[in-house]
């Protein structure tokens, strides 16, 4: 599989690393964009040692000459976790000024699987009109929710249970939670 994984300037920058880092190591072509924004919450949040892991290719928010710039670039799927607030309007909007805002537009406009995730709280009513017209328009949106049947000790379990969420999305198997068997 062909991913592009875009990471943007809002809190829980871990979602999309601890994402890339999975997606690294199984049989898929990873690409990231990284926006400046998000670069400046990944120091703050995972410190300046923090590094991308190998295999990932690495696109600047602002390469106009990126293969991701356009739908002819073909992927199979699209996360942008996390998603913030001007992100997701800007890709509800269609202003695509930005690789990442294009790439998520390409997805839109050809059918190809998009998962936002975005994170903030609470959600403004222009938050919540911008995901449903990215629901009508074929995304998918999926707010790190917490879930707690499967007892999480650590933060480190509640990312595993949100980016386990992402690969059942995309198709791919796993097992960073522990999945519902009833009561």
């Amino acid at each position: 599989m062909r991913i592009v994984v875009g990471i943007s300037g809002a809190s829980g920058v871990v979602i999309g690393t601890r994402l890339l880092s999975e997606l690294a190591v199984r049989d898929c072509e990873v690409h990231a964009i990284v926006t400046q924004a998000a670069r400046a919450v990944i120091r703050h949040e995972l410190g300046p040692k923090f590094r991308f892991p190998k295999g990932v290719r690495l696109h600047d928010e602002g390469d106009a000459a990126s293969p991701l710039m356009s739908s002819s670039f073909v992927v199979d799927a699209m996360v942008v976790a996390p998603c913030s607030m001007k992100s997701l309007a800007a890709i509800a909007t269609g202003y695509a000024d930005t690789l990442l805002v294009r790439s998520a537009d390409s997805m839109l406009r050809t059918g190809r699987k998009l998962i936002l995730v975005p994170r903030e709280t609470p959600l403004s009513l222009s938050a919540l009109e911008n995901m449903a017209a990215l629901k009508r328009g074929g995304a998918v949106i999926m707010p790190p929710a917490a879930a707690y049947y499967h007892h999480p000790k650590t933060a480190d379990d509640m990312t595993g249970f949100f980016v386990g969420k992402l690969l059942d999305l995309l198709g791919i198997p796993n097992d960073l939670y522990q999945r519902w068997q009833g009561a």
